[in-house]
């Protein structure tokens, strides 16, 4: 045998977390005598690889010409966070944001990742990055008041989670599932392809018949990521509740329907800022400042692509209600066209290309009714459907240009990327953070 029972155990206590302890590990296998080994890992805090030659990280002080190299610094932050129904709960960020800043890089670039811990952050953290390929060895722990650097080349393009690491760090299910976890974009090194949509239409012969029509490679792009909280009363993390798939809130971007009209919008639309236009509408007041919700505005007939990560236990079916979505790329390959759903697993991701023919209201879901029911669903308003043009004087294309979009759903301009006519500050930020990005965003 290759493992022995008691390296099983190990290890499968070491991906577990913490919250396993040395008597529950035994009592489980019932078959492990080494008592010494398992003290080592529990002291040790979570799986130590020793094979590190296996695999070559790229020397950061060697990085051969030509290649550009991105700077991505990162600092863990604990903070008290809030969730829908007026409550908050214990958050683990990157940089004092869920989720953590997008790093958006093209194919071949070399990302030079940095994580900083400050002296009083109450527990190790790692960087596990996704697009790397690299002996998870690099992966290790920081400890409080250090910062450690590693270098590596994004060769995939497509989108890719990174997250607070298991390699040393035991209970990497609640630094994950409490916030630390991103998305990282690698631009195709030649950018994005045109996309081609088949329709039909009547010729002048009065016969339907095909009509392709083509669009560039340009899009307004969006960022969707998905999680779950596991929640405990006093907002800790419940691991057993995890373990049973029993979700407290599904959240999109940090936050459980942050993506739904508020009462600004009730106004507008309905003159009323007390008549809620949506069935839920958690975030309404102006008092709410970086986390009272936002819609989502886009331009009828624009093409929009749209980048989802899967950074939870639970399935995504990635559906937009009204809206068939025109293709499905993963790692720069066409997976389907035309569907209207689309499945992305744990720790996965997409790039989602679609084009709003019509004005109205879409809403995008994770198409599981107990995902939709505790947050996933995502308003977008497509041109002017509820006449606010002449209401206002104007003669926007969308309300972003009135409005803005929220600035947790806009990724770090890339290849082929369309600029957003106005931009808002929202998402799950500690106030702090809120303050860094109204100077960087100019607001």
């Amino acid at each position: 045998m290759l493992f022995s029972v008691t390296a099983v155990a190990v290890l499968a206590a070491t991906l577990f977390g913490s919250t396993y302890t040395q008597s529950q590990m035994v009592g489980t296998l019932a078959a492990s005598k080494d008592g010494d080994l398992i003290s080592k890992i529990h002291d040790m805090g979570g799986l130590k690889l020793v094979m590190p030659q296996a695999f070559a990280a790229v020397d950061c002080d060697g990085i051969e010409d030509g290649r550009q190299v991105v700077d991505f610094d990162l600092y863990a932050k604990s903070a008290e966070l809030p969730v829908i129904g007026g409550g908050t709960y214990k958050a683990m960020t990157f940089s004092g944001q869920v989720p953590g800043p997008t790093l958006r890089v093209t194919q071949g670039d070399v990302v030079r990742a940095t994580l900083t811990l400050a002296d009083d952050e109450p527990t190790p953290h790692g960087n596990d990055m996704h697009a790397s390929e690299n002996s998870a060895s690099y992966f290790g722990k920081v400890m409080p008041g250090e910062s450690y650097t590693f270098c590596y080349v994004a060769q995939v393009p497509g989108t890719f989670k990174y997250h607070c690491s298991g390699v040393d760090v035991a209970a990497m299910d609640q630094h994950v599932l409490s916030g630390m976890y991103g998305m990282t974009i690698v631009d195709p090194l030649k950018g994005y392809k045109p996309l081609v949509v088949e329709k039909t239409k009547v010729d002048d012969s009065g016969e339907v018949v095909r009509d392709r029509q083509t669009y560039s490679a340009d899009a307004l792009e969006f960022q969707l990521q998905y999680n779950q909280l596991y929640l405990t009363e006093d907002g800790g993390y419940d691991q057993g509740a995890m373990f049973n798939h029993h979700t407290t809130w599904t959240v999109v971007n940090g936050m459980s329907f942050g993506y739904v009209p508020n009462a600004n919008h009730n106004n507008l639309i309905l003159g009323s800022p007390t008549k809620n236009i949506f069935v839920a509408q958690p975030w309404n007041a102006d008092e709410l400042k970086q986390y009272q919700s936002q819609l989502l505005f886009i331009e009828a007939g624009q093409k929009t692509r749209f980048f989802i990560e899967n950074q939870g236990n639970e399935p995504v079916y990635f559906h937009i209600v009204g809206e068939i979505i025109d293709r499905v790329t993963q790692g720069n390959v066409v997976q389907a066209k035309g569907t209207e759903t689309w499945l992305v697993g744990g720790s996965q991701g997409m790039i989602a290309d679609v084009v709003f023919d019509e004005p109205g209201v879409y809403v995008a879901v994770n198409h599981d009714y107990a995902a939709i029911f505790t947050g996933a669903a995502s308003v977008m308003v497509v041109g002017d459907p509820f006449g606010l043009n002449e209401q206002l004087g104007t003669s926007a294309q969308s309300y972003a240009e009135l409005l803005g979009n929220p600035s947790d759903a806009i990724p770090p301009m890339g290849k082929n990327s369309i600029a957003h006519p106005k931009v808002n500050l929202h998402g799950l930020y500690t106030d702090e953070r809120a303050e860094e990005l109204k100077s960087e965003l100019g607001l």
